[in-house]
């Protein structure tokens, strides 16, 4: 199902491909963080929808507010993603998981559980690379300093910007 859902994802950015390679890295790292991590396979399964639609807030702020502010993206991306993920007949257990996931992965402080961290970690990963203003070293070490909790997500954060 999950590849219905990342195709239901890639048609709501059509024409838009950062917005569609965004979400398929923050996918692709939540996979392979949670995998490390050793999630079990529901708490994986709703890491990987939630990192999917994590962004499907944006066009409504874009609409509305004509910004993707992170705030926005939170205040307005569960209602979009429950629709979506209802559409694709996910069950209500799981897509409130991922609702409530999509209107928090841009707040740093309670963190509410591993599949919650390890979106936040994930989706560091990604927009610390694509930073317009090129890769900050400043910003790099902060968020390995009080963001980053796991073992897996240190070590590729480490691994990406750190390795000399």
């Amino acid at each position: 199902m999950d590849n219905e859902l990342l195709m239901k994802m890639t048609e709501y950015y059509a024409g838009q491909p950062n917005r569609i390679q965004h979400f398929m890295k923050v996918y692709a790292y939540s996979r392979m963080l949670g995998e490390m991590e050793g999630l079990d396979s529901r708490t994986q399964h709703i890491l990987e929808a939630a990192a999917a639609v994590h962004d499907i807030g944006i066009r409504r702020s874009e609409e509305l507010y004509g910004d993707c502010s992170g705030k926005h993206q939170e205040e307005l991306g569960p209602e979009e993603a429950e629709k979506m993920l209802t559409g694709l007949g996910y069950g209500r257990e799981l897509t409130e998981r991922v609702c409530f996931l999509v209107g928090r992965h841009h707040t740093y402080t309670d963190i509410d559980g591993m599949d919650h961290q390890i979106l936040v970690e994930a989706d560091f990963l990604v927009n610390l690379f694509e930073n317009e203003d090129g890769i900050n070293k400043k910003a790099v070490d902060n968020a390995l300093e009080r963001i980053f909790v796991t073992k897996s997500g240190k070590a590729v954060l480490k691994t990406m910007f750190l390795a000399e």
